[in-house]
């Protein structure tokens, strides 16, 4: 199922700084235009609109953002995409964003209510530290024009399972705006995903990968699943981007 598109919101990213830019138009506010993304019932402390908007983010992200230098180019497009700023400098917890997107498990840009930022596993996703607390991180690094709630790249871990039992669906009871899958058959390309498994986006980056070993993890972790199909020769054709 392809997302709608939204004409009267144009959303850039500017990579460098990872900031996100909100023009909005004659319908309103960001907030209220993506709205119309319905809620789930299923993950009541999803942000809808948050979500909506990285996912119009991610599909808008092209060769020029993703083909280029990993660390210094697609990297933080990624993190724009997902609303989160490319943070080195703060201490780890506290806002410190230079692992997203840069191993095999923090892939997923999970989009949540800021009520639900300090919630804790509870030793419900397998291999999770029982506590986990990601709050002062969200809230110190998440970008607040991409809309109500917070940003985190939250570890992938349990995506392939049904129902998913990775952080964002089981820590934040949340869906991922979206997931950045290596594929198996190239690890020097990606595709960025969305919780059905439409494809955004896809990258094939240069300068410093994140290390094999780790890309070939992340490929095996979606293997079989609805969110590698996009890297499958038949589903690479057409794109699922908005």
């Amino acid at each position: 199922m392809l997302l709608p598109r939204v004409v009267a919101v144009a959303l850039a990213v500017r990579s460098a700084a990872a900031v996100v830019e909100v023009e909005v138009g004659a319908d309103g506010a960001l907030h209220d235009v993506a709205a119309r993304a319905s809620k789930d019932a299923a993950y009541p402390m999803d942000a809808a609109s948050r979500r909506f908007g990285a996912q119009l983010l991610a599909s808008r992200l092209n060769a020029s953002d993703l083909d280029g230098d990993f660390d210094r180019v697609v990297r933080p497009a990624l993190l724009g995409a997902c609303g989160l700023r490319d943070e080195r400098r703060a201490r780890p917890g506290k806002g410190n964003t230079g692992h997203c997107f840069a191993d095999w498990n923090h892939v997923d840009c999970c989009t949540m209510a800021l009520e639900t930022a300090d919630s804790e596993t509870r030793g419900k996703v397998a291999g999770i530290a029982a506590a986990n607390f990601l709050g002062d991180g969200i809230r110190a690094a998440s970008v607040e024009a991409l809309g109500d709630g917070g940003s985190w790249c939250t570890c992938t871990m349990g995506s392939a399972k049904s129902p998913p039992g990775d952080v964002c669906h089981v820590q934040f009871n949340a869906r991922p705006a979206f997931k950045v899958v290596w594929c198996p058959e190239d690890l020097g390309r990606f595709v960025v995903v969305d919780d059905a498994g439409n494809k955004l986006a896809q990258g094939r980056p240069a300068g410093r990968l994140p290390p094999v070993d780790q890309r070939r993890a992340n490929a095996r972790e979606f293997e079989n699943s609805k969110y590698a199909s996009p890297c499958r020769p038949r589903a690479s054709a057409s794109s699922g981007a908005i």
